[in-house]
């Protein structure tokens, strides 16, 4: 196999391949580490680097395999981890100047739980300063683009992940979605992310306490996002709302012949590009290929949903980071300070009035839900805005319409309002600009495996991604 195949290789077959001996551990982190380096100016997906730890461990991985040994689940596989969550030892920077000196003094629990089953950290991933856009830029990192076309956003904030994998540097990786961080990525980068239901995978305190946040695994294929999920969940003692038993996906499933599945374009709420809109329809003729029945649905949610979910945003997280203003603020990006001034002005009857609105929509999905097995739509409603945009002074334009700068490009947070509910996005194409775009699996509360099922029939019969020279970008 050729560098650039061992770096696309799914995770998956990587492992079935170090088990036979056909592979090592070691040749694939050595390809994997020259593609980084190759691709460090252009793409910009990882921050901190650990590659001579990275190849020692590599190499204590092969000796484990050749010797008949017991392995870990992801035993020699490069992880690359969002540089958000903590590694004992280890700088994170959250993407902030304010951080760039920080070393942790504990890991975090999923961080652990991915090195304890034989992940090798070779890398961390970008993100916007606190992971609070979705484009991947800072003043401490610079831009991280799209592998697909560099002018335009890798998304965010699991930015770097997203672009990580669809370059081939990483074999899985981590991220975190509290408005659509894993999903616009996922999207924007062709790749497969998944955004569990809340309490479902352990958080660090204090965003464990709040319901639109989650994290979730990204890959290459949903079987990969599966085995990372599997290793990710479960409780935690230092999550008091992790949830028990820990719940293990199947790796394969039954075909989804027979399936009813609802189905809307724009949610009620949002424009949606041309191309986007193509792309999700062929998308639904691939499901009626397997069997399923497709209908449009009417989901009846206030056009007022967008701010709604805005104004939790502020008033938890913007609160969270509006304590850094009077210290920090001349150190800040400036969509980090306008989210951390806009969480200064926040009052408590905007969140308040933030969870009423929650309720309403609930109240149209839940019922929609019970009659159908689950619910797709576009991931994000513009397959990507420019690298460089900063949603603080820009503006975004859809079919002919100004939207919110922030989030009214993507479709995704409303689900994180929805945050019982499952969600896998999946690749559906590309624009003519070469970005891809995603369609979201929108599950029943707590039902994970639905979503997995669908998207691996979806998979199977486009026949998965990345596959050849041809599937992959042009770097």
């Amino acid at each position: 196999m050729t560098d650039l195949d061992l770096c696309y290789l799914p995770a998956h077959e990587a492992l079935r391949r170090f088990k036979s001996r056909e592979l090592s551990p070691v040749e694939l982190m050595e390809a994997t580490i020259r593609r980084a380096e190759t691709l460090k100016a252009s793409v910009n997906a990882l921050t901190y680097t650990h590659f001579d730890e990275a190849m020692d461990l590599a190499h204590k991985a092969e000796a484990k395999y050749a010797r008949g040994a017991r392995t870990g689940v992801l035993e020699g596989l490069p992880v690359g981890i969002k540089d958000e969550s903590e590694i004992k030892g280890k700088p994170t920077s959250i993407g902030s100047l304010i951080h760039k000196d920080h070393i942790a003094d504990r890991t975090s629990t999923m961080n652990a739980r991915v090195m304890a089953a034989g992940g090798i950290v070779h890398a961390r991933t970008a993100t916007p300063e606190f992971c609070c856009a979705g484009t991947t830029w800072s003043r401490l990192w610079g831009v991280t683009r799209n592998p697909w076309n560099p002018d335009f956003t890798c998304g965010g904030s699991s930015g770097g992940a997203g672009a990580s994998l669809a370059s081939g540097t990483s074999s899985l990786a981590t991220g975190s979605d509290i408005g659509g961080s894993i999903r616009i990525p996922a999207s924007a980068c062709g790749v497969v992310g998944y955004k569990p239901p809340y309490g479902r995978n352990p958080d660090d305190t204090p965003f464990n306490l709040d319901f639109f946040c989650h994290t979730g695994p990204m890959a290459r294929t949903v079987k990969d996002a599966i085995l990372l999920q599997n290793i990710m969940c479960g409780p935690s003692p230092d999550d008091i709302v992790s949830l028990r038993p820990k719940l293990r996906l199947p790796l394969e499933y039954k075909p989804i012949k027979g399936w009813k599945i609802a189905f809307s374009m724009d949610l009620g709420l949002f424009e949606v590009d041309p191309e986007v809109q193509k792309n999700t329809l062929a998308a639904l003729d691939v499901f009626r290929s397997l069997g399923a029945t497709v209908e449009e649905v009417d989901l009846g949610w206030p056009k007022h949903v967008l701010a709604a979910g805005m104004g939790y945003l502020e008033h938890l997280f913007g609160g969270y980071l509006s304590t850094l203003l009077d210290t920090h603020g001349d150190e800040m990006t400036t969509y980090a300070r306008q989210f951390a001034e806009h969480g200064r002005a926040s009052k408590s009857t905007d969140f308040v009035a933030s969870l009423e609105v929650v309720g309403e929509m609930y109240k149209t999905l839940g019922p929609i839900l019970e009659r159908y097995d689950v619910l797709v739509c576009p991931t994000n409603a513009l397959p990507a805005v420019p690298a460089d945009f900063d949603h603080s002074t820009g503006t975004v334009e859809i079919n002919g319409k100004v939207v919110n700068p922030s989030l009214g490009w993507v479709m995704t947070t409303p689900f994180n309002m929805m945050s019982r509910c499952p969600v896998l996005s999946v690749p559906t194409g590309h624009a003519g600009n070469g970005v891809p775009t995603g369609l979201q699996i929108v599950g029943r509360t707590y039902r994970d495996a639905d979503v997995f099922r669908a998207g691996l029939a979806f998979e199977e019969a486009v026949g998965g991604w990345y596959g050849d020279a041809a599937s992959r970008p042009r770097l």
